[in-house]
């Protein structure tokens, strides 16, 4: 079966070898053990994108962006249609019959939420690549982040998860289908694990509207007075000004909600994830991320992907495997990723995927910024 797309793995050129565009790369310090097949990569200076000037950039939505009838886009354009069908194998069922036709409450599940969204995700990779001037703007792409759910995808589309790095276009289909096998089973582990974290307690998420982090931080305090050591709740995903996600305990994020309107927040909305993320109500998803992590080969992202955990980009392998682990206990800190994308004179980006989550968030931080949005 035919998997076409360099959406996954490093780009190639006429010659069969990997390019290193938009970013030229030091070869000798980042890939010294390229040539040899399965050989070990040499040691990542871990600041080697730390002075990055961004262009233009992907971002990719996380869990929450899911929605019925994602992935419909995607069947019209081949490549796209084709990261389905493999999906379906890997995953041992229809993952775009419930992409498509739900039922909502089946998608919205952590386990199965998770993988659609990065399918989608890459799916729409494919329907920009397939229009006039799309691998122009997949080119000329110079950084990339995701939300929470979405570094991952990053990580994918940078080629930080490959297996060769210098091949010839004739092993090209099997390379791509055996690195979607490895992320959907990274992601299917991950909503697992995250799944049974969130059952082994009850807890949400809620978003609150309207407040500068400041307040939401005094609106947890103020619910933590009225809840036990098990409820307590936090800051969970620093979004933008005025949206803040906050996580804990159910009987801690009902007293959130019932005090918000007294800290004059506009709105609460209740999200819909199984548990607390972002927060150590996912503790017990660390050991078992941390033990398929760690057999599992990363390199080196060819452009800087964006850490949710430090808004920083990070190069060294084993810092991306701790930094993928503990993502998950770690409040998400978008709102400090944009603001230095944006400082440091970011002039377009694309959001890709379900939703238009990030575009909100990214305009409500700077109404000129230029983003558009590529669903499937």
């Amino acid at each position: 079966m035919s998997c076409s797309s360099s959406l996954i793995l490093p780009s190639i050129s006429s010659n069969g070898f990997r390019r290193f565009s938009p970013l030229k790369l030091d070869k000798s310090r980042v890939f010294m053990s390229s040539i040899s097949v399965g050989s070990r990569i040499a040691a990542v200076d871990d600041a080697l994108f730390t002075d990055y000037k961004p262009t233009n950039a992907f971002l990719f939505p996380g869990q929450g962006a899911q929605a019925v009838g994602m992935g419909a886009e995607a069947q019209k354009v081949p490549a796209a249609a084709e990261l389905y069908k493999r999906a379906n194998e890997i995953m041992g069922f229809d993952l775009l019959d419930i992409c498509i036709n739900g039922p909502k409450e089946k998608l919205d599940s952590t386990v199965l939420s998770q993988p659609a969204i990065y399918v989608t995700s890459l799916a729409a990779v494919e329907i920009l690549r397939a229009r006039e001037g799309g691998q122009q703007i997949i080119d000329s792409v110079d950084v990339t982040c995701g939300l929470s759910l979405g570094e991952y995808t990053a990580l994918a589309f940078t080629g930080a998860f490959r297996f060769l790095s210098c091949i010839t276009l004739c092993f090209w289909s099997s390379l791509l289908c055996r690195f979607l096998r490895m992320g959907l089973s990274w992601l299917k582990l991950r909503g697992e694990a995250m799944q049974d974290a969130a059952d082994a307690a009850k807890s949400a998420m809620v978003s609150i509207i309207g407040l500068d982090s400041d307040k939401v931080q005094k609106l947890c305090d103020a619910a933590n007075e009225e809840v036990d050591e098990a409820n307590k709740v936090q800051i969970a995903n620093f979004l933008c000004p005025g949206n803040y996600a906050v996580s804990g305990g159910v009987k801690g994020i009902e007293a959130v909600e019932a005090k918000a309107k007294s800290f004059k927040a506009r709105m609460t909305v209740r999200l819909a994830v199984a548990g607390a993320f972002h927060t150590s109500f996912m503790n017990p998803a660390v050991s078992r991320l941390e033990a398929a992590l760690s057999a599992t080969e990363i390199r080196t992202p060819r452009i800087p992907v964006i850490s949710n955990v430090d808004a920083q980009p990070h190069a060294d392998p084993d810092t991306i495997k701790k930094i993928l682990a503990s993502q998950v206990t770690s409040p998400v800190q978008w709102e400090t990723t944009m603001k230095t994308l944006l400082s440091k004179g970011l002039k377009k980006s694309y959001e890709l995927g379900p939703g238009k989550v990030i575009a909100g968030i990214v305009k409500r931080m700077d109404r000129g910024a230029e983003i558009e949005n590529i669903g499937a």
